[in-house]
């Protein structure tokens, strides 16, 4: 017989008490060394401990809507040229003669930029408080909508958001 065929037939042990030994050492070391965040709940909070709850509900502030709608869309022109805007070509576009978009302060309607700024004056002068809410409807583009942002900046208005797409 060869050597190999020795080596074959002999039975391997393997001794398994310093497996578990060296189990339990590395247990017993992760113990000691972890570290546990602290909880938020043990945090010490200087809460007021006389008052309870309040059982008043908050009344919402009512806030000034304004509407963009597009009335008229007009012609689309390549940004450097008078001609017809041409998709495949990448460039930007701009909005000829013709493009009407209708502006609505709460019940007021209105085609002019410039006297959405007078309409925003006398409602913020009658609640400096009130913010107001700017609805931007299919066809608007952004520049648009940044005219009227700027005319509620310019009237001090702090609390405007921007309703989404329904």
């Amino acid at each position: 017989m060869s050597a190999l065929a020795n080596i074959a037939q002999e039975e391997s042990k393997l001794e398994m008490t310093p497996m578990i030994d060296v189990t339990f050492l590395l247990l017993i070391f992760f113990m000691c060394t972890i570290k546990f965040k602290t909880l938020e709940g043990k945090l010490s909070a200087y809460l007021p401990k006389d008052v309870g709850s309040n059982t008043t509900e908050a009344i919402p502030k009512e806030k000034v809507e304004i509407q963009l709608m597009v009335l008229s869309p007009g012609a689309k022109l390549n940004k450097e040229e008078d001609g017809p805007w041409d998709a495949a070509s990448g460039e930007r576009f701009v909005f000829g003669p013709g493009r009407l978009i209708q502006y609505r302060v709460g019940p007021k309607k209105t085609t002019d930029l410039s006297s959405i700024e007078q309409q925003l004056r006398k409602l913020h002068a009658s609640d400096p408080e009130r913010g107001c809410t700017i609805d931007a409807r299919p066809g608007i583009v952004y520049g648009d909508v940044v005219g009227v942002l700027d005319a509620a900046l310019a009237t001090d208005f702090t609390d405007i958001t921007f309703v989404a797409a329904r």
